[in-house]
């Protein structure tokens, strides 16, 4: 099933339910259509499935990036012991700077969905 429709259909049943909340069962007095109400759901889930799209993008680029900076390049085997812990020692410090990254764009994240009180 394509998001869309997935979207589609969870936005016409939380406007169903909406609407019947506010106006009983047989929606008498409403003067709005289940349709209008489910474009406004569906515009703020395509709007929250986009963030979520973007951090697991981000998401992805990191673990590639984390990946690469943990495999030694082949030219590793013939340097020195200082050369490579050197090598080493600035890749982990990538690795860390990395995750700090992460973990800083994901709590803003949280922050600005309302899942996380900020710090």
């Amino acid at each position: 099933m394509s998001s869309k429709s997935e979207s589609s259909r969870l936005a016409q049943a939380a406007a169903e339910e909406i609407l019947r909340t506010i106006y009983g069962d047989d929606f008498e007095g409403c003067t709005v259509s289940l349709e209008q109400i489910a474009l406004i759901v569906e515009a703020a889930l395509t709007r929250h499935g986009g963030k979520e799209r973007e951090l697991l993008e981000l998401n992805e680029k990191a673990v590639e990036a984390m990946q690469l900076l943990s495999t030694p390049p082949e030219a590793a085997k013939k340097l020195a012991p200082g050369e490579l812990q050197s090598l080493l020692s600035d890749r982990l410090d990538a690795v860390r700077a990395l995750a700090a990254r992460v973990m800083e764009t994901t709590n803003r994240a949280k922050q600005e969905s309302g899942s996380e009180p900020p710090a």
